[in-house]
């Protein structure tokens, strides 16, 4: 591509910008699209991926194990070991041993779980979040402050955004160094409105340099973006399995625990999270696996995990790897945000331009993100709103295309144009 300098930074090739080029682009790039099924022009693997044919299969493949082994499945099939095993599999995503990952649970319980277990580890009795974290993560947290009979309002410190779409890892230690009762740090590895990615090194650092224990939600990230979670030396971190790892609505989600933590017994016990060696005997007394799997609680869900389990085979089958998946997404939402800024002047670009700032997805702000949602989807192009300002574009690089981003971002200009919005009113009757 030829850039030309200009006053504000380079020049995008003119030719960069028509669809002929993303055509082109796509004819030489790799692709898993041709292995999933996506209704229209898909831009929300952000919020659930869509479904693959391996992950179909791989549903079909354990309603047969089921119809032929019944119960006998538990211990004739790997069914026992499906948490552990897909852990495994997982864990090179986010640079973690084997026995530090684990699939179990729902994000909010993982979360629920480990905030308590850390918590009631640490010496302090605050949580340090940010006033930009997807909501459900304060109500967990807020929730395990309760049970400890510690005051929410006065346990729950939150870092303050300077601009409303970013986090600086520089403010996250000057509140470790304000409130030295911090225990634990929970921070999101990728903001959910903005795109922007954290720094997980330094924030850890300040973390341990201050005796806090620190933790991360990477619903955002895990499956987009790698990770190298013991060699930070992360302690605790959580994700879903439906948004970029494809894993279906209500996929079972992910935990990763530091192996200097294991052995410890884990707020909310459950006999899956029992010593594997032992689980069987019914012992009177809850003895902890010593890895992540101490973590899970309930008897895994196995219709929920099939299909993750069908997409890993999927990448492992066309030697896919997390980084490869990087490299394609910042290609992506590089090309996404060059689009907008010559196309879309109306919007404003909240995401991250320095790619190691940025998730997989790119933030547009406008005073009318709810209806331009609305109309987008009346063309048949699906993309995500986040109130009161923000459209989300999400191409995950497993299934979309250079083309698919051209073709949103004119469906997006066509929309603006044609005030096509006009048609759709406003949630609960108010301005967006």
């Amino acid at each position: 591509m030829t850039e030309t300098p200009g006053e504000d930074g380079p020049d995008i090739d003119a030719d960069r910008l028509t669809r002929e080029w993303a055509e082109r682009r796509d004819a030489d790039a790799w692709s898993l699209a041709n292995a999933f099924d996506a209704p229209g022009t898909y831009l929300e693997g952000n919020s659930l991926g869509p479904i693959s044919d391996h992950a179909e299969a791989a549903v079909g493949d354990l309603l047969a194990e089921w119809r032929d082994l019944a119960v006998e499945g538990w211990s004739d099939s790997d069914w026992f070991e499906w948490g552990e095993r897909l852990g495994t599999r997982i864990a090179p995503m986010v640079g973690a041993r084997d026995d530090e990952v684990v699939c179990a649970n729902s994000t909010t319980v993982n979360l629920h779980t480990l905030v308590g277990t850390f918590l009631r580890e640490s010496d302090g009795a605050e949580v340090l979040v940010n006033e930009l974290d997807f909501p459900s993560d304060h109500y967990a947290v807020r929730a395990q402050l309760r049970e400890r009979g510690l005051d929410p309002d006065d346990g729950l410190v939150q870092v303050a955004s300077r601009d409303g779409r970013t986090i600086r890892a520089a403010d996250v230690e000057a509140a470790l160094e304000a409130n030295p009762e911090v225990g634990v740090v929970v921070m999101p590895s990728v903001l959910y409105r903005s795109g922007q990615l954290l720094d997980i090194p330094a924030i850890t650092e300040a973390a341990h340099a201050h005796d806090a224990l620190v933790g991360f939600d990477c619903a955002h990230s895990v499956g987009v973006v790698p990770h190298e979670f013991a060699d930070v030396g992360v302690d605790f971190a959580v994700w879903c399995g439906y948004k970029y790892l494809n894993g279906g609505p209500g996929a079972v989600a992910g935990l990763y625990v530091n192996r200097r933590h294991h052995g410890t017994t884990p707020s909310l016990t459950g006999w899956w999270g029992h010593d594997k060696e032992t689980q069987f005997e019914m012992n009177e007394r809850f003895t902890p696996a010593d890895s992540a799997g101490a973590w899970q609680i309930g008897t895994p869900p196995l219709l929920a995990m099939a299909p993750l389990r069908g997409v890993l085979d999927l990448f492992d089958e066309h030697d896919v790897t997390v980084a490869a998946l990087r490299e394609r997404s910042l290609a992506l939402t590089d090309y996404c945000i060059d689009l907008a800024d010559e196309r879309l002047p109306e919007c404003d670009v909240a995401a991250p331009r320095a790619p190691d700032e940025r998730g997989g997805h790119v933030a547009l702000e406008h005073p009318e993100a709810y209806r331009i949602g609305e109309a987008l989807q009346a063309r048949d192009v699906v993309v995500d709103v986040r109130p009161p300002d923000v459209v989300r574009l999400c191409p995950a690089p497993t299934h979309v295309g250079f083309a698919d981003v051209f073709d949103a971002v004119a469906a997006l200009r066509a929309v603006l144009d044609g005030e096509e919005y006009e048609q759709f009113d406003a949630p609960d009757g108010g301005v967006t």
